[in-house]
């Protein structure tokens, strides 16, 4: 499974993004899942269901399944905040995981970056952040400190090409159907 990441400051356009690239790369015939970090106290359960009570009971996980889903909820409690290759693992395999956050983490991240929201580059700080997406190329040209491609960030094609292209996911694609003829 391939991990590419979308790092930014909040406001830049991260989940947009997700969203556009998604059925580009889902039509291109590659199996995709995201992963999304949020850095705040978040539910997906609302109180009164009766997977809500069972957390609130004391459970540490609740599997609420039915026949169009099923979702596991586990509970940190007062534990830490599970790292990013633990969360993996409870994923199942796909040709390409996208993770939307996790700036700190050392996968390899394309920077959604829009001037406008007045943040610095992360790019420059972070050698894990292999190309930027942005609203204003000249601008961040101007103020990048290494050189790596810049996409436009409205141009959903070429940055699914260039998330394909730097995942290598068309060979990969292409060695599992080799294999299975």
């Amino acid at each position: 499974m391939k991990i590419f990441g979308l790092a930014g400051w909040s406001g830049s356009g991260k989940t947009t993004l997700v969203q556009r690239l998604l059925p580009v790369l889902v039509a291109r015939g590659f199996t995709v899942s995201t992963m999304k970090h949020a850095h705040h106290a978040f539910d997906v359960d609302k109180p009164g269901k009766d997977s809500y009570v069972h957390r609130e009971a004391g459970a540490t996980e609740v599997l609420v399944t039915s026949s169009k889903r099923w979702a596991l909820m586990h509970e940190n409690r007062s534990g830490p905040e599970p790292e990013m290759a633990d969360l993996i693992e409870h994923m199942s395999p796909v040709d390409l995981l996208l993770v939307e956050g996790f700036k700190a983490h050392m996968h390899d991240k394309l920077e959604i970056h829009r001037p406008s929201v007045g943040k610095p580059l992360l790019a420059n700080e972070d050698p894990h952040i292999v190309a930027i997406a942005t609203d204003d190329a000249k601008g961040v040209r101007a103020i990048a400190a290494r050189s790596l491609p810049v996409l436009d960030l409205n141009d959903i094609s070429s940055v699914a090409a260039f998330v394909v292209d730097h995942c290598n996911l068309a060979q990969s694609k292409q060695a599992v159907s080799d294999g299975a003829a």
